[in-house]
């Protein structure tokens, strides 16, 4: 009986660290339960953390938005003021140039009717020239000596000179070709000395005003 006895004694120590073991194999394996619920857990908690870059992406790109709508707004507006400007420089060149034009328009105008005033007083002194040329031509040699003619004479260089500074000069006509625009033929006559159409003799001076004739010469042409 003893001997049955120690050997169940020694099967229950032989079975007592077969349980350790078994204890101690289930206490290795729970940390892999937990290994394995760690990364469960962690890919649950990293879900908000997506949802919440989300989050910060969007007031980004609504800020950004923003800056681009106030940006095309500022855009246009300076394209409309520039527009603007362009419009106000081309109305200013416009109307530079219509006071330029109006500016030379007055000035030919009021050349034209400076012209034409002086053209006026000077027909009106051409027959004192003539008067003065007439008295002088008609004294004799003796006369031509007096103090009085040699006033006239004084006189009438004095009058021409005058009138030649204001631009006055006297139509070339004895010998020269008949010119219907300078010359006024009052007579035909017959002449050893010059040829068909040439101006042969010159009853009235003509004269000149700045290239426009004032008094057409009269004159007789050879026939």
């Amino acid at each position: 009986m003893r001997i049955v006895a120690e050997k169940e004694k020694d099967i229950l120590e032989e079975t007592v660290p077969v349980e350790e073991v078994k204890e101690t194999d289930g206490a290795e394996e729970m940390p892999e339960e937990s290994a394995e619920k760690i990364p469960e857990e962690n890919g649950e908690e990293k879900a908000p953390d997506g949802e919440k870059d989300s989050e910060g992406e969007a007031p980004a790109r609504e800020k950004e938005k923003k800056g681009f709508r106030k940006k095309s707004r500022e855009d246009k507006k300076t394209d409309a003021l520039n527009e603007k400007i362009g419009e106000l420089e081309d109305k200013v060149k416009r109307q530079l140039a219509e006071f330029e034009n109006f500016r030379n328009r007055t000035e030919k105008e009021k050349s034209a009717m400076f012209e034409i005033g002086a053209k006026s007083v000077i027909e009106k002194m051409l027959p004192v020239v003539d008067n003065f040329e007439r008295g002088l031509s008609g004294l004799s040699g003796e006369e031509k000596e007096a103090p009085f003619a040699s006033g006239m004479q004084m006189v009438y260089k004095q009058l021409l000179t005058e009138l030649d500074s204001l631009g006055v000069k006297p139509i070339e006509a004895v010998g020269k070709e008949f010119d219907p625009n300078l010359h006024n033929a009052v007579m035909q006559v017959e002449s050893e000395e010059y040829g068909s159409g040439t101006v042969a003799q010159e009853m009235m001076k003509g004269y000149t005003y700045r290239d426009s004739v004032v008094r057409h010469s009269m004159v007789a042409v050879v026939s």
